[in-house]
């Protein structure tokens, strides 16, 4: 199945397994084996993968659900079928379940342990789903909508809902938890901040306009960035964010005396970033849309992140990810979020015109009929 088994398996390569390689998201055809109950492209449209690295699961546009398992080979467990087309998989912490959210809101738990049972209808919302995430507790299932909302719900009993962090004007499209500071939420939005929430209060701690973040450049009041994905160092130290269509990566550092996050530095890329990922050595592996260099390595040196180009590891993972670049190459160039931001319209303006519009309309019609009726009286006075 495309690059995914060279990428994430042993290949003789003894970094731990929670090393994940999620580049695999646009690695966006799998085999077709002639089951499918639909017409579809076979585009992955979501992939996610164990805590453990032990499991990955993606869905695809014929609304095929594939469960593998990595170890100690590569091999499918079951392919189950969802409802609707899904944006978002998540694997909980205990490997137990896999919660798949679809287009139209509704959140469905698999089961792993019985690979081949049906989905079970978790939660719903009015709203399309974006994004999801799982706490490191497995305590709450996080989702994030259309609608500008983040609801925290108890992940056993979801219809028990623990809080809403709202502030965003737009789309919520990101989200991560991370693994150093259980408590805190990370998301990201088409309006182009990023706020850090303690989830459980639905208390907002910081928010970024990463617009705004680099001085060097002039805001565009008109111009939509939204925050595609959020990531952070096993260590917590350090947290990535990448924005659809910006050949740009914001860092922040946390700060550990005063326990928040503070913008440290932009990485600027030749080509915009696709995905990324840090390893346990807090290296970011940044996959880029490029047909000549697609994959990058940047280190922290000297407080900048520069670029490896004497790695051993990824001539191995270029190399297997070379012969699947080409299927990619339409879901490179498509952007997710485009057509998602809302439109405002000013109404009020429009009637105001309007009715300024009708007042000078009669206006001009009284001027005229008393002019029409002056003139009468003259005419019947000048005959008397």
């Amino acid at each position: 199945m495309t690059a995914t088994g060279e990428i994430d398996g042993h290949g003789g390569n003894e970094r731990p397994r929670k090393l994940r390689y999620r580049f695999t998201t646009v690695i966006s055809v799998i085999s077709n084996d002639g089951s499918t109950e639909e017409t579809g492209s076979d585009e992955v449209l979501a992939i996610a993968v164990s805590s453990s690295g032990k499991l990955v699961a993606l869905t695809d546009d014929t609304k095929r659900l594939v469960l593998f398992e990595c170890e100690p080979s590569w091999r499918c467990i079951s392919t189950r079928w969802v409802v609707r087309r899904c944006v978002s998989l998540v694997f909980s912490q205990a490997e137990d379940e896999l919660l798949v959210a679809d287009k139209s809101g509704d959140v469905y738990s698999f089961s792993v342990v019985e690979p081949q049972a049906e989905g079970e209808l978790k939660m719903g919302h009015l709203s399309m789903l974006l994004s999801m995430a799982v706490s490191p507790d497995d305590k709450f299932i996080i989702t994030a909508d259309r609608d500008e909302k983040i609801r925290v719900s108890h992940r056993r009993s979801p219809y028990n809902i623990q809080s809403f962090c709202l502030g965003h004007r737009q789309f919520v499209s990101a989200l991560h938890v991370p693994p150093s500071h259980p408590h805190w939420l990370l998301s990201g939005s088409g309006d182009g901040t990023m706020k850090l929430w303690e989830f459980e209060s639905g208390r907002r701690l910081q928010s970024w306009d990463l617009s705004q973040l680099d001085e060097s450049q002039s805001s565009d009041p008109d111009k939509n960035t939204a925050v595609v994905q959020i990531i952070s160092s096993s260590d917590g130290c350090h947290v990535a964010v990448l924005c659809e269509g910006e050949s740009t990566v914001h860092f922040f550092h946390l700060d550990q005396d005063e326990q928040r996050l503070v913008p440290h530095s932009r990485l600027q890329l030749a080509h915009c970033p696709l995905d990324a990922t840090f390893d346990p050595e807090g290296q970011l592996w940044v996959l880029l849309d490029s047909s000549d260099t697609p994959l990058k390595i940047h280190t922290l040196q000297q407080d900048s992140w520069q670029c490896r180009t004497d790695s051993s590891e990824l001539s191995r993972v270029s190399e297997a990810l070379w012969p699947h670049w080409n299927t990619a190459e339409s879901t490179r160039s498509s952007r997710r979020f485009e057509n998602l931001y809302k439109m405002g319209y000013d109404n009020v303006s429009v009637y105001l015109q309007k009715k300024q519009q009708r007042l000078e309309e009669q206006q001009q019609k009284r001027i005229k009929a008393q002019t029409s009726n002056r003139n009468k009286r003259l005419k019947k006075d000048a005959s008397a």
